[in-house]
């Protein structure tokens, strides 16, 4: 954490109630270390990927072609499950516990950090879990001769429930954003919005 000075106590504030802030505002910090995990889990990803693309590769000559787009399939899961961990790790510590400094002016910084809050953070990890539920429908597919029907029913359910909670989603952000603009031209700012 850098040092950083303490603000002075505001007159007639309580004492009692600013160190009890202080100590809320810093718990913060607890979340560190649950990002660092998902660092541990991401690059278990990576070698879970290295894994199976060797797997591809081995078996490219073996392979039918509809064998191939399923192992390739796969890689394209592990990927996306990739991305969202690293959308987790990012836009979460930033939102939540610090701003991440050796980011600032780098070239490299994701143009969505720093600009994605909680509801962006959300719907960012809807539709990367839309994906992945895609792709494994789209590979239940490939294998559905060898599927129980009852089983691919329930996941093509699950499916349709994540798309549309990611637009139930979209749209409590579409209203919640409506209403802050109804309230901003009402009052003049946004202020005085209670949640």
């Amino acid at each position: 954490m850098p040092d950083v000075p303490a603000p002075e106590t505001p007159a007639g504030h309580n004492p009692v109630e600013t160190a009890a802030e202080r100590v809320l505002f810093a718990s913060r910090w607890l979340l560190a270390p649950l990002y660092l995990g998902m660092v541990v889990a991401l690059g278990v990803i990576v070698v879970k990927f290295a894994i199976e693309l060797w797997h591809v590769v081995e078996h490219t000559l073996a392979d039918s072609t509809s064998d191939l787009m399923l192992r390739i399939l796969g890689l394209l899961d592990l990927a996306l499950l990739g991305n969202l961990v690293l959308i987790v790790i990012l836009a979460g510590y930033e939102n939540f516990v610090s701003k991440i400094l050796p980011a600032r002016g780098s070239e490299d910084r994701p143009h969505w950090m720093g600009h994605v809050d909680f509801s962006g953070l959300k719907m960012k990890l809807i539709g990367s879990i839309v994906a992945i539920s895609a792709i494994g429908l789209l590979q239940d597919f490939f294998n559905a001769a060898t599927l129980d029907p009852w089983l691919l029913f329930w996941r093509i359910v699950l499916h349709v429930t994540f798309v549309l909670s990611g637009v139930l989603f979209a749209l409590m952000d579409w209203l919640g954003e409506k209403r802050l603009l109804i309230t901003k031209q009402t009052h003049g700012h946004a202020d005085e919005v209670d949640y």
